[in-house]
């Protein structure tokens, strides 16, 4: 269970977001949808440890992840968290396998990376390198190295913004079906691809936007 109370984040252009109330069930999948600037990305990066709220807490498996050191953060991010960047966050130059290695820095065991590459039909292309790739192939491979260490929770940032509608939902089915078991938490922009989520929420609704602090 992930548990956001009383949570506010402030930023740099003295602006602020305050989240209603929510919880996240161990299990489930979840699409937050809502205008660009309402808070999403950045509720993501919270849960995730890798920004830290103003006010409020976030607790994960009833531990309050706020008061945690940003060491002991990152190790639980680590561990127990497969984050799927907006961006992907690959290497060009560097081959399908080799991105999902370089989680071996982090001693994470990718022992599991054949099988989670053939159950996304991309186990043909571990040894190709990343900037041959296409559009979709890509976030395959973003996705696999997210899901390689088994994580408990997956977020997933805007997985298919940079994909048509066709392939972006084919990733979303391959994704939702292979977090099954987990909690998973995915940004869109796309309300057509709520039909493979357990729930939708609206984040307009959630944090009513951006005030001025």
């Amino acid at each position: 269970m992930i548990s956001i109370k009383g949570v506010s984040k402030q930023f740099a252009n003295e602006t602020a977001i305050d989240y209603r109330d929510l919880e996240f069930k161990e299990g489930s999948s979840y699409m937050l949808l809502g205008a660009s600037g309402c808070g999403k990305s950045t509720l993501l990066n919270m849960i995730a440890g890798i920004l830290t709220p103003e006010t409020g807490s976030i607790e994960i498996g009833g531990e309050d992840m706020t008061k945690k050191s940003q060491k002991e953060k990152d190790r639980f991010r680590i561990e127990k968290i497969g984050y799927i960047f907006q961006d992907f966050k690959l290497i060009p130059e560097m081959t399908v396998m080799d991105n999902i290695g370089i989680l071996r820095l982090e001693k994470v065991d990718i022992s599991g990376a054949d099988e989670v590459l053939k159950s996304l039909g991309i186990l043909d292309k571990k040894n190709k390198k990343v900037k041959f790739l296409s559009g979709g192939e890509k976030q395959r491979v973003a996705i696999a190295r997210a899901i390689v260490k088994k994580p408990d929770i997956i977020l997933a940032d805007e997985p298919t913004g940079n994909l048509n509608f066709a392939i972006g939902e084919a990733v979303i089915q391959q994704l939702t079906e292979i977090s099954k078991g987990k909690t998973l938490i995915a940004v869109t922009h796309d309300e057509r691809l709520g039909k493979y989520f357990d729930f939708i929420i609206d984040m307009n609704e959630v944090t009513g936007g951006r005030r001025d602090v």
